[in-house]
């Protein structure tokens, strides 16, 4: 009797043990979840707190009040407008010989080139214009603001550079450059006013008459640029130094304004070392500025223009 007492008596304490190891495993997680649910909202919620500072912070600081889409006749373009003149055209500005304007324009920045392009023009004291990207990523936030902090000219591309998506319809597109333009403008204080079309505006990919995007910007007082030079970089990325050097220089003598394409991109390598090369090759001319878009700027089209090439 008493070993069968005994033996009920283990198989009850089993059960307990079995029961109670069963309880835990099923509520300690749920308990480990709702902690950590607690955790998450916690910390969204600093988040946005963070977010709104820096907003505010950098509006300060950016001399901008709050973010209204009003306040584009009111953006520091204006005053930048008249330093990036000034700084700019530099000595070349003083000369009387000067009969020409060169343009250099990068598109699809920033890149892990976009530092190097910025430092060989610092020393060349050449300012260019930005078509950027949408980058999210610390190098491409400081990259930037480095473009607007040395007086270079910053341009909206496109947000995704998805031609698919950007070229979907109106709406898409507007969405697109909007949530760019919205992007760039809380990163520097700038809001930028000049564009690009991904492909041009006589690109033959888009869903769209392209004459419809146009119009927006128009109403919406951005002015998009083409070219009428290629440095020839887009269409492969081991494009001998020579070969963009002649490609950027080889057409000034038919062109008084002269929209130089060039990329910014990762594996653009020969773009960068051929840089030097082509500040110093429009320089020994003696008749040409090179300068950064500005509101004065008259504007290469594909589109609505002769300058198609």
């Amino acid at each position: 009797m008493a070993g069968g007492y005994d033996r009920r008596k283990r198989i009850r304490r089993l059960k307990k043990i079995i029961l109670g190891t069963v309880a835990a495993a099923i509520i300690i997680p749920v308990i480990v979840s709702i902690l950590l649910g607690v955790r998450v909202v916690s910390l969204r919620n600093r988040v946005k707190e963070l977010e709104a500072m820096l907003l505010t912070e950098k509006e300060k600081n950016a001399g901008a009040g709050v973010f209204t889409l009003s306040s584009v006749e009111e953006s520091d373009r204006n005053q930048e407008k008249d330093t990036q003149e000034m700084e700019g055209e530099g000595a070349q500005a003083e000369s009387t010989d000067i009969q020409k304007e060169v343009y250099f324009t990068f598109d699809d920045g920033p890149s892990a080139n976009t530092d190097e392009i910025l430092d060989i023009l610092k020393e060349y004291d050449v300012r260019a214009t930005f078509f950027v990207v949408g980058k999210t990523d610390e190098h491409s936030v400081r990259m930037y603001q480095r473009i607007v902090d040395e007086g270079h000219t910053l341009a909206m591309h496109s947000y995704s550079h998805k031609y698919d998506e950007i070229y979907a319809s109106r709406e898409s597109y507007v969405e697109d450059l909007t949530k760019l333009q919205e992007y760039l403008y809380q990163i520097t204080g700038v809001w930028p006013r000049f564009c690009r079309f991904p492909g041009g505006s006589s690109n033959t990919v888009s869903n769209v008459d392209m004459t419809e995007l146009i119009e927006y910007l128009d109403e919406n007082g951005i002015t998009y640029f083409d070219w009428n030079i290629s440095s020839g970089d887009a269409v492969r990325e081991d494009l001998s130094v020579d070969t963009i050097v002649q490609n950027c220089v080889g057409k000034l003598d038919n062109v008084n304004i002269g929209m130089i394409l060039m990329h910014d991109a990762n594996d653009k390598i020969t773009t960068v070392e051929a840089l030097p090369e082509v500040i110093k090759a429009i320089r020994e001319r003696g008749d040409t500025a090179i300068l950064p878009i500005t509101d004065e700027t008259k504007p290469v089209q594909h589109v609505l223009s002769n300058n198609i090439n």
